[in-house]
């Protein structure tokens, strides 16, 4: 079986390795690059665990082969922040409740992060549209859109947390 060179930008750094042309983003984010905060929820593109940034646009990435990821610049939930300095989006869920058992924030995060990057000021309706696409069992959905409202009042755009310490 022959192999395509796949280069891209992941969380910042470049990466590179020789993939089967068949081969689903997610699975080359989890299994080849060991980024395993991309879940794999349905396999059929309904769920949005799998979600990630593919040149600042949420997908979800078990839509996409890794070789259209050729040259981009991906962003997946360990690129966002740490446990000592959470993205604000990240510090927004675990502030108003966002959770419960986990599976589905990496996706909503960054899908939330993709819509912010779009509209930095949602309304409660534009949230729940611009997170339509994942789904979560726990929930409720509440919180979470409360989580996204409350991240884009204290700067849940990427580069946030740059600015906020630039200002300080």
């Amino acid at each position: 079986m022959s192999t395509v060179r796949l280069r891209a930008v992941v969380n910042g750094e470049q990466r590179e390795s020789a993939v089967d042309p068949r081969l689903l983003l997610v699975h080359w984010l989890r299994d080849e690059l060991g980024l395993t905060g991309t879940h794999v929820g349905c396999d059929t593109s309904n769920c949005g665990a799998c979600t990630c940034l593919l040149d600042g646009a949420a997908v979800k990435s078990c839509t996409v082969l890794a070789v259209q990821a050729e040259g981009a610049e991906l962003e997946t939930i360990e690129g966002m922040g740490t446990d000592a300095d959470l993205h604000p989006l990240q510090a927004a869920f675990r502030e108003e409740h966002g959770l419960q058992c986990g599976y589905c924030t990496p996706g909503m995060i960054m899908a939330a992060e993709g819509l912010l990057r779009r509209n930095p000021s949602p309304t409660e309706e534009e949230v729940k549209s611009g997170l339509e696409g994942n789904l979560c069992r726990c929930t409720g959905y509440h919180n979470i859109v409360k989580s996204v409202i409350t991240a884009s009042k204290h700067g849940g755009r990427a580069g946030s947390r740059e600015t906020e310490g630039a200002q300080a």
